[in-house]
């Protein structure tokens, strides 16, 4: 797969040698010559010395050709631009870009981007399944991490044993899409009981897994 790498920071190279040690053809565009000269010396890959959000520099790296770009600055807007231009103009089917600041991650999906990564909302949710979310166990990520599938197992003196679930109102953005028991699976409504020991799975926005523990009183 040829890949282009727009920023030549720490970021843009360890995920430039991962690309190389997978088999994959990585080119970086970096706009300082002298890490431009580094980086084509270390890798031994193309390095284009240039501005990512400009036509000419994406053509030099080879556009044209690539099946993603990823753009990894310590600017958003550049990022965006860069991903832009490489799906309108030319085409590429995977853009990827990070966004330093996560109140621009929703943006940056709306304008385009195909995947948008923040590596503080990622460790914040790490953070949050690890230490928290201690009684939830993640099935799937859905959404780029946005929202997910999770099993929720009660415990055998459940205090809430026999009640029906509208007695407990789970939070807006979440619901229990099935309940086992005894080796059964119960589609579950309104009138539904839960009991001791029954394994609970739930979509929910990830920013609601708190509540979703808080109104289950699991803790």
């Amino acid at each position: 797969m040829n890949v282009i790498i727009i920023g030549g920071g720490k970021l843009g190279y360890y995920l430039a040698r991962t690309l190389i040690e997978h088999g994959h053809s990585p080119t970086l565009v970096e706009q300082d010559k002298k890490t431009s000269l580094r980086l084509a010396d270390e890798l031994d890959i193309p390095v284009v010395c240039g501005d990512g959000t400009l036509i000419d520099s994406l053509r030099a790296a080879g556009i044209k050709e690539a099946d993603a770009l990823v753009a990894v600055t310590g600017e958003d807007e550049q990022n965006l631009v860069a991903c832009q231009l490489a799906k309108m103009l030319f085409g590429v089917r995977r853009t990827v870009a990070k966004a330093n600041n996560p109140k621009n991650t929703q943006v940056m999906r709306q304008l385009g981007i195909d995947i948008t990564v923040s590596a503080t909302d990622m460790i914040a949710r790490l953070i949050e399944r690890e230490v928290d979310l201690t009684a939830i166990k993640q099935v799937v990520s859905l959404n780029q991490g946005e929202a997910s599938l999770s099993e929720i197992t009660l415990p055998e003196d459940y205090r809430y044993d026999g009640s029906r679930l509208t007695d407990i109102r789970l939070p807006d953005q979440s619901v229990i899409v099935s309940i086992e028991r005894g080796g059964e699976v119960i589609i579950p409504r309104g009138s539904t009981r839960i009991c001791s020991g029954d394994k609970l799975l739930i979509m929910a926005k990830n920013e609601v897994l708190y509540k979703v523990q808080e109104k289950l009183r699991l803790e």
